[in-house]
């Protein structure tokens, strides 16, 4: 799903499919079992690593409600039935989506915000959020979890490297096929998606006195990989009797919708992003520091280095490795390195470094994992390109300049972040924000992953 479409995955991921289409009692076969047996070296997972022979059929029946027909569906309940049946649509948008409207509407991100915003609205959808927030969050619980897990690392094994979880292609990949090598490293902040669901789910209902099942709540991603991680088990709510996240719906899927109905962009009204904390006024989109995604490499960097070593970095500079998707972050001092951190997407460059984890040469302290190359914006739900599932490189790129031209903000100093720690979780370290900001990550392969030569 990281590079195609529910819909097109027999097409695009042809590869894949063909390689993982051997069951063994109910299980799929990974393409790297198979080519071991076979005597040949395994194919580069470039492609979806959740194609239809990795999901279940309970998780392809979930995921294939997540459409514009469910939408629609509540919609045209909301109008017939009695308004103590009404649904509250509420829609989140990633910031790795908005500027795919930009180039689309050929606007700022600003002024498309509104737009989209406006067009939402103009369908019956109650609020619209964008997730800034709950990716604030995510950032604070990795930084704090790092700076642990760096102070153990002498006395426990499994503390470092520390690998990023926000990118759900990469989690079923390691949970699936790579289980206990990687699980017990894979940071357990949730996704910026998840604790946005918990949010709207559990506070924002409970400020406007509504019940979570009352409470449809969409969210709106560049990646079809969302759609998967909004099934979980673990996000599911028995206490609310309630998903966090009902529904996904890639960029790509919301522009259809748009061009089928013959939406003039320029007779949209102009409406602001409602504020997760109920206040009136403009919320501009603001980005976090990195080149297409959250930026969890960079915020956990910094924090570190003045955390553990009292340096203050104000500018991170990469060095390329392998190439563009496959870069390093170094701090020194005295020509001592203190801390090392990569930055890796795309599956050809995950295999590279899981090829250097069975040979234990993994110099770095935390690695920033994501599944599409290009990171984020290259999300097939907003990228597709051609029948290969290339991404289109001149809308890539008009994308990249658009998203670099937000403002920057630091979670850190963010007024929101901090009432909300009070408000609704009762502080920084209480149990109900371990609940609503954590997870765990098992490992669900069937056996050791074997050596396998990449």
């Amino acid at each position: 799903m990281s590079e195609a479409a529910p819909a097109k995955r027999k097409e695009k991921c042809e590869n894949c499919t063909n390689q993982c289409n051997k069951k063994n009692d109910g299980v799929v076969a990974t393409a790297e079992e198979q080519h071991e047996a076979s005597g040949r070296s395994p194919p580069l997972l470039s492609a979806c690593l959740s194609c239809d022979g990795c999901v279940s059929e309970e998780e392809s029946l979930k995921i294939g409600q997540q459409n514009l027909e469910e939408i629609n569906r509540i919609l045209a309940l909301n109008k017939k039935c009695d308004a103590a049946e009404h649904k509250v649509l509420v829609v989140s948008l990633c910031p790795q989506s908005l500027p795919f409207f930009a180039v689309k509407f050929d606007l700022d991100i600003a002024e498309a915000t509104r737009k989209l915003c406006g067009f939402l609205k103009s369908l019956g959808v109650q609020y619209v959020f964008d997730t800034t927030v709950a990716a604030g969050f995510s950032i604070l619980e990795s930084q704090r979890e790092f700076v642990q897990r760096y102070r153990r690392r002498h006395h426990d094994s499994q503390a470092l490297p520390m690998f990023t979880s926000s990118c759900p292609g990469w989690i079923r990949y390691a949970e699936r096929v790579l289980g206990n090598l990687v699980t017990p490293h894979i940071c357990t902040a949730r996704s910026p998606q998840q604790i946005m669901g918990c949010l709207v789910k559990d506070y924002i209902s409970q400020q406007q006195k509504l019940s979570a099942e009352k409470v449809f709540h969409v969210v709106l991603a560049p990646c079809f990989d969302k759609k998967l991680e909004a099934v979980r088990e673990e996000f599911y709510s028995s206490l609310l009797d309630s998903r966090y996240v009902d529904c996904v719906l890639t960029s790509a899927e919301v522009y259809d919708m748009m061009e089928r109905r013959k939406v003039s962009v320029a007779e949209l009204d102009s409406v602001p992003l409602d504020h997760v904390l109920g206040e009136v006024g403009d919320t501009a989109p603001v980005r976090y520091e990195g080149r297409t995604s959250e930026g969890f490499l960079e915020h956990v960097f910094k924090h570190a280095a003045k955390e553990l070593f009292g340096l203050d970095v104000t500018e991170v500079t990469y060095k390329t490795l392998r190439n563009r998707d496959f870069q390093e972050v170094t701090l020194e001092r005295d020509g001592e390195t203190l801390l090392q951190f990569a930055a890796v997407y795309g599956f050809r460059n995950i295999q590279t470094l899981v090829q250097r984890i069975r040979k234990g040469r993994v110099p770095y302290q935390l690695v920033e994992v994501l599944s599409c190359p290009g990171g984020c914006l290259s999300g097939r739900g907003q990228a597709g390109g051609d029948a290969a599932g290339r991404p289109d490189k001149a809308l890539v790129q008009q994308m990249e300049d658009a998203y670099i031209s937000l403002p920057v903000a630091l979670p850190e100093v963010n007024p929101a972040l901090h009432t909300l720690y009070q408000e609704w979780l009762e502080g920084q370290d209480s149990a109900r924000a371990g609940a609503a900001l954590r997870t765990q990550y098992r490992d669900l392969s069937r056996a050791p992953a074997p050596h396998m030569q990449w």
